[in-house]
């Protein structure tokens, strides 16, 4: 009997070993090979570009600060939000967004600071010196942690967002994070994305982490393997299963007797 027993646990645990890296940490994410290189960090130089789908808001007023646009003007369609900051229109498919008086006009590929100047010169055509405010409001970056189990969107709101106030805004790291291995993903993730590590463990290394993120920006803070709590999870329905035919094998080795 005890061989038997034995002998299913020598099973399990051969099973166990064949598929360890996947079995014990399946949600693992962004994993690189040794080979990717890894990038120095430089601070980025580039302005934002509006691209199809985002979200800005827009703001005309005039030279003394008063808005030339009311709550209760309306651009028609469903693309228009008013918040405190402006009116806020999503960009279309095809780069154009629709605001009011001018209608559908291009933005996509142009940055911020380009649209408020190309608004503030088709607006002046209908107001006297017009100030125009842009914002991009769906600019944000992804935090993974704990495997890959744990994500969250942190909205971007200025330019001056940072890596320790991004971490901050989730609630910090979790008990089983690694703080010396956090991984920052930047770029398209189809065309050799660029990789950078950063270690906020000490206050030496932290010095050099206080970087400010750019928008679709993703940060992955590598955790601990847990390898114990995860075997007993993928071996405990076996375990149950050994336990159960011992129980029924008991029962009606007695029951012969």
């Amino acid at each position: 009997m005890k061989v038997r027993i034995g002998g299913i646990l020598c099973i399990i645990i051969v099973f166990l070993s064949f598929n360890s890296c996947k079995t014990l940490r399946p949600s693992e994410m962004f994993q690189t090979a040794p080979e990717h290189p890894v990038n120095s960090f430089e601070a980025s130089k580039l302005e934002y570009v509006i691209k199809p789908y985002d979200k800005i808001s827009l703001r005309v007023v005039s030279n003394v600060g008063e808005s030339f646009f009311k709550a209760d003007q309306s651009a028609g369609g469903n693309t228009q939000n008013s918040n405190q900051s402006g009116f806020e229109f999503s960009v279309e498919f095809d780069g154009m967004v629709k605001v009011p008086i001018l209608g559908r006009v291009p933005v996509s590929g142009k940055t911020v600071r380009e649209i408020e100047a190309y608004f503030e010169e088709l607006y002046s055509q209908y107001f006297v010196n017009p100030f125009v405010l842009v914002e991009v409001t769906n600019r944000k970056v992804m935090i993974f942690m704990d495997s890959g189990t744990k994500a969250t969107i942190v909205a971007m709101p200025t330019e001056n967002l940072t890596l320790i106030e991004a971490i901050a805004e989730v609630g910090g790291i979790t008990e089983i994070s690694r703080s010396y291995k956090i991984k920052l993903i930047r770029g398209d993730l189809t065309q050799n994305p660029q990789i950078y590590y950063w270690n906020i463990s000490n206050l030496s290394d932290l010095k050099n982490s206080n970087i400010f993120l750019e928008a679709n920006d993703i940060i992955y803070i590598d955790s601990k393997p847990q390898y114990v709590v995860r075997a007993l999870r993928e071996i405990s329905p076996y375990l149950t299963l050994v336990t159960t035919l011992v129980t029924i094998y008991g029962v009606f080795f007695r029951l012969n007797k």
